[in-house]
């Protein structure tokens, strides 16, 4: 684990002291902080070593489209995220007075903060950090159920209100869902213990206010936006920005899209190429922008349709398999957004999973209407700004390194 040294505990907002780097200077602000990357084995590894990899599929299937409408029915701060089985970002966060430290998943896809309760017993509780609200003295609990569904998992549990510290900023009075049951195998594997959810208030599943929209109204940001940076190339130095951006994250100028719809960050899409030809949304389609979705998910007809151009065969364990060899030879495939074309390379949608087996990185979702969910396989090449203020997503080509 590499934290800023203590000298700079106001830049960062961390108490803990573990190395003597210094942040960068345009980046060491009161209302700017940026943090390093806590450093763990990937979920990958750790199901090596248990046995697991190969069976991972069953054990933790991903069913994407109940992530999605379900809850319809029903200063700046740089945050540090770790890629996770080359797949999930998770970043600290700390819960209470004096603080309690949890992992999280910054999830531009769903609206809710939780984290495991210590009255948790499932599994997937008891292998993570749990809160313990008899330890804050800031904790105000209401006892009202909460119950939140998400595409591989659910948690149900009660909300409560306490002081939430997303590196320097500190939010009070901050509604936090926590969570008593985690059934099946949802999160047993997985190093994050809970999830903050970065959409808007209108799907919040337990009808409180989310962080972000806290942070905007008690004036702890100094824009009302935020931007992802995932790395593509090592666990480290991904991050997700609150109240700003960082332009040396990428390259050429950012491609602004109005939102389509102020529940999740929705915009229009015009069509999917390959090779010059269409090969999806041929008649324009709708996108979520998901930064908790690890791949790039649409109708099962134009998945399919992909599958087919890519060359993948199926599996009785639904994993589309494809020869790691592909990669070289298979064209890009390009999200045409507003007329601006949006290539994600194969290098990105092919990939590794064990034995020298690889997969696609598309994956079939039903929802109640046909729309496509641009998740982590297409953010790691875009540096994503999801402005509050303008109601707009802003994408550039992200820098390799930052």
């Amino acid at each position: 684990m590499i934290l800023w040294h203590c000298r700079h505990a106001a830049c960062t907002g961390l108490s803990k002291c573990e190395a003597s780097l210094s942040p960068p200077a345009h980046l060491c602000h009161p209302s700017l902080a940026r943090i390093p990357l806590r450093r763990m084995k990937s979920l990958r590894h750790r199901l090596e070593e248990q046995g697991l990899l190969e069976a991972s599929p069953n054990t933790l299937p991903s069913r994407v489209g109940s992530k999605f409408f379900s809850g319809l029915t029903s200063g700046v701060t740089t945050e540090p995220l770790e890629n996770i089985m080359d797949a999930e970002y998770v970043g600290a966060i700390s819960i209470g007075t004096p603080p309690q430290q949890f992992l999280v998943l910054f999830d531009t896809g769903s609206s809710d903060l939780w984290v495991p309760s210590v009255d948790c017993s499932s599994p997937a509780c008891v292998g993570h950090e749990r809160f313990n609200p008899r330890l804050s003295a800031t904790h105000q609990a209401t006892g009202q159920p909460v119950s939140i569904q998400y595409g591989t998992g659910s948690m149900s549990g009660v909300l409560a209100y306490d002081t939430v510290r997303v590196g320097n900023i500190q939010i009070s009075n901050q509604a936090i869902s926590l969570s008593k049951k985690e059934p099946g195998s949802f999160l047993t594997h997985h190093a994050f213990d809970g999830i903050l959810g970065l959409a808007f208030p209108s799907i919040a599943s337990s009808g409180a206010v989310p962080v972000f929209d806290n942070m905007m109204s008690q004036g702890l940001v100094a824009e009302d936006l935020f931007s992802i940076y995932l790395s593509s190339k090592s666990r480290t130095g991904s991050f997700v920005m609150l109240g700003g951006m960082d332009s040396s994250c990428f390259s050429g100028r950012l491609r602004w899209i109005p939102l389509s719809a102020e529940t999740y960050w929705q915009i229009a899409v015009d069509r999917i190429i390959m090779r010059g030809r269409v090969v999806a949304c041929p008649r324009g389609c709708q996108a979520v922008v998901d930064s908790g979705t690890m791949l790039l998910a649409g109708p099962p007809r134009d998945v399919a349709t992909i599958q087919r151009h890519i060359g993948v065969s199926e599996y009785p364990s639904g994993q589309y398999k494809v020869s790691c060899r592909a990669e070289k030879s298979l064209p890009d495939i390009i999200f045409v957004i507003r007329g601006t074309k949006f290539p994600v390379p194969a290098k990105t949608y092919i990939q590794q999973i064990y034995l020298g087996y690889c997969k696609s990185g598309f994956e079939s979702i039903t929802v109640p209407t046909e729309l496509w969910i641009l998740g982590q396989v297409f953010l790691r090449q875009y540096y994503s700004v999801f402005d509050r203020a303008h109601r707009r997503v802003g994408l550039a080509p992200a820098a390799q390194q930052c």
